[in-house]
């Protein structure tokens, strides 16, 4: 049983629900703010998914606050696969973890170590890293808290179970053994996939570090440039190996996986691409960004 209401309408109306209910809180608020001034209705209380077919374990209000929700539906159908969890790698899964992709399936064999704390997001513990985990098994637990379906590989990707790459919808590609990517690009290729091959060169010279990071896409729209310009390399010969001197910084490690993430994105419709290129590549010393191989 109501005992009060009341009603609080401007001669104009209110423009929409929003502001209605805002103004509402307002007026509300107003005699316990004068009191307390650090009293407040916005509490942000943390709403979690009722709804079991999102992958989020809490609703994802950021797309509904920009009011992009509609956008951001246009990456829901999508299977990811990336392979390699290194330091571009590790910031790719940063990136489309946030997405309402429907799954993410991670491939690398190797253990998260030491090194690999300053080259990834997050901030593990002395703890975490004695673990020794496998680098799959530790970030599908560190964003498990976050999203659900993703499923780790325990495995380096061969001939021998890359049928399981063939599932995806989209595959990100953040290795550097040359004859393994081949056959991954060729087995992709045949299946009619499209992929994104990430790749990052760094050097000392005078004191100071030069590098280039570039982002090689790979569609039905446009395949030919990958081999007719050698814009991925297949080589084995570690001396020439972009990733021989093992440097990587994280920033550069995430600039390169965002660019690549923003890529895809545009393949998805999510951002608008006026250019359709299909290679891209960032000087870092003359701070070039450069695109290439329009489809």
């Amino acid at each position: 049983m109501i005992n009060y209401s009341f009603s609080s309408k401007p001669s104009d109306g209110y423009i929409n629900y929003y502001d209605k209910m805002t103004r509402y809180v307002e007026i509300i608020s107003a005699p316990a703010q004068a009191i307390d001034d650090s009293v407040t209705a916005k509490t942000f209380k943390v709403i979690e998914c009722q709804n079991e077919e999102s992958v989020f374990n809490y609703i994802d209000t950021c797309s509904s606050r920009a009011n992009i929700n509609i956008i951001s539906d246009k990456l829901k159908t999508y299977k990811i696969g990336i392979v390699g969890l290194g330091g571009t790698g590790s910031y790719v899964l940063d990136l489309i973890a946030k997405t309402p992709v429907e799954e993410i399936h991670l491939f690398d064999g190797d253990k998260f170590l030491q090194h690999n704390a300053f080259r990834s997001p997050g901030a593990p513990s002395v703890e975490e890293l004695n673990k020794v985990q496998k680098k799959v098994d530790y970030f599908t637990d560190l964003y498990a808290g976050m999203r659900k379906n993703i499923f780790p590989h325990d495995c380096y990707v061969n001939s021998s179970n890359i049928d399981q790459l063939l599932l995806m919808d989209f595959v990100f590609l953040c290795l550097d053994k040359g004859g393994v990517k081949k056959l991954i690009v060729e087995k992709l290729e045949e299946a009619k996939l499209s992929f994104i091959d990430t790749g990052m060169g760094v050097e000392v010279v005078d004191e100071s570090l030069i590098g280039i990071l570039r982002v090689t896409t790979s569609t039905e729209k446009k395949r030919e440039h990958v081999r007719d310009k050698n814009r991925i390399s297949f080589s084995e010969d570690e001396a020439n190996d972009e990733y021989s001197q093992n440097i990587q910084i994280a920033d550069l490690n995430a600039f390169n996986a965002a660019m690549a993430v923003i890529k895809w994105k545009k393949l998805c419709g999510f951002y608008q691409d006026r250019e359709n290129e299909h290679f891209s590549t960032y000087s870092l010393n003359v701070n070039m960004l450069v695109s290439d191989d329009q489809s």
